[in-house]
């Protein structure tokens, strides 16, 4: 490889606002890898028209950066992707869904000596494969849309035909998608089995999300004595259920008990519903500038996740924060956590008397915080992420080919 290597990055999105998990992959793994003297270009998709002012955030990251508008995809598209092979990795730019992300990926192939290219994204990027011609490729696609999916019919009884007929169709396509590319990564064992049970031919990369230990760090502050938290994107279906659950169900039991109990949900865009349930007791922000404050007071995270797929950035966060940790095992999902040593995992049905135990026992908190800042630490560091990633291009880029 170069000296420096050259990385042109192809995004469903761009690495700003960080509040977005998708997001905010895209920028800690180009800060680190630019620290490592990569020299990275950035072409992304954006639907937001915020995006384009907020460039200024990571402009530092890259050597050069593109957004592009994100082009809809009709469903007769989708489906004649879908039914005929030869549609699904157009060759030419007039025949992919953005033109123009095709003829700028070609153009910067043609203007540069790059080692690879990495696809960051699943269906919103795959199909430019072609667009940078014998270039060595590999693809992030962070999740499993099948395994998501999955997990919503799950939460639905199986009772869902929309759901499953929208299953049925992500496996189709998660089937082919990705066989083009040198190297595939996930962020989780979960993600990948799903992914390799759909194609047993294809083989799948592991890399977990990182958390910055440095600025997710405990406070010498005293904690709060009864204070519950649970934060996040709450556009995001699994946030917003998991929310109205903790004020509905879970906090209405609790505080009959503790009447000096409070439940903090702190978060970007919470549904009319989840405001209309906030009182003296529940406290529903909306997007604060600065999770910390909160991470550092709280006597307790407590993550319902029902739902989902991928790895959860707000775990992590709790972890580093040393806030001590009460999750489902879904929202452990490829963080290597054990119950009672790192944190406490229980079903939701069991939160309940999860909670109790945890108010109880200041001691058992203090000793989970202290153990799960110190395996989020050891473990989850962007910089390892990075190094992951260094090598999987240095892998690509090698005369030998993917190893």
């Amino acid at each position: 490889m170069a000296t420096m290597p050259h990385v042109l990055l192809i995004s469903r999105c761009p690495p700003w606002p960080l509040h977005l998990g998708d997001r905010l992959i895209v920028w800690h793994l180009a800060r680190e890898l630019a620290r490592r003297e990569h020299v990275i270009d950035l072409l992304a998709f954006t639907d937001n028209p915020e995006d384009r002012g907020d460039v200024n955030n990571y402009r530092d990251h890259f050597a050069t950066v593109r957004l592009l508008d994100e082009p809809a995809r009709s469903p007769a598209t989708l489906l004649r992707r879908l039914l005929l092979p030869g549609s699904r990795f157009p060759r030419q730019a007039a025949t992919a869904s953005s033109p123009e992300m095709w003829r700028d990926i070609a153009q910067q192939v043609a203007e540069n000596t790059y080692d690879c290219a990495h696809f960051f994204g699943g269906i919103q990027v795959s199909e430019y494969r072609h667009a940078v011609g014998a270039l060595p490729a590999l693809i992030t696609p962070y999740e499993s849309y099948s395994l998501y999916l999955l997990r919503a019919l799950e939460f639905e009884g199986g009772l869902a035909p929309a759901l499953r007929l929208r299953r049925f169709l992500a496996r189709r396509f998660e089937s082919w998608m990705y066989t083009p590319f040198g190297r595939r990564v996930v962020v989780t064992d979960q993600d990948r089995a799903e992914l390799q049970a759909i194609n047993p031919a294809l083989d799948w990369d592991v890399i977990p999300n990182g958390v910055d230990a440095d600025h997710f760090r405990p406070s010498i502050d005293q904690r709060d004595s009864a204070s519950l938290l649970f934060t996040g994107n709450f556009s995001y279906e699994p946030n917003a259920e998991a929310a109205l659950w903790l004020a509905r169900d879970l906090f209405p039991r609790l505080r009959r008990e503790r009447p000096d109990l409070q439940l903090w949900l702190v978060g970007n865009a919470p549904p009319d519903a989840l405001r209309a349930l906030a009182d003296d007791q529940v406290l529903v922000t909306g997007r604060v500038p600065d999770l910390r404050p909160w991470l550092t007071r709280a006597t307790l995270y407590v993550s319902p996740l029902r739902m989902g797929a991928g790895i959860k950035n707000k775990v992590l966060e709790a972890l580093a924060s040393g806030c001590p940790l009460l999750t489902t095992p879904l929202g452990a999902d490829g963080i290597a956590i054990e119950h009672s040593r790192h944190a406490w995992l229980a079903a939701r049905d069991d939160f309940p008397a999860a909670v109790r135990t945890l108010l109880a026992d200041a001691g058992l908190r203090e000793r989970l915080a202290l153990a799960g800042r110190r395996r989020v630490k050891s473990r989850y560091s962007w910089r390892q992420v990075a190094e992951r990633y260094a090598r999987l291009y240095q892998s690509l880029a090698s005369p030998a080919g993917p190893q």
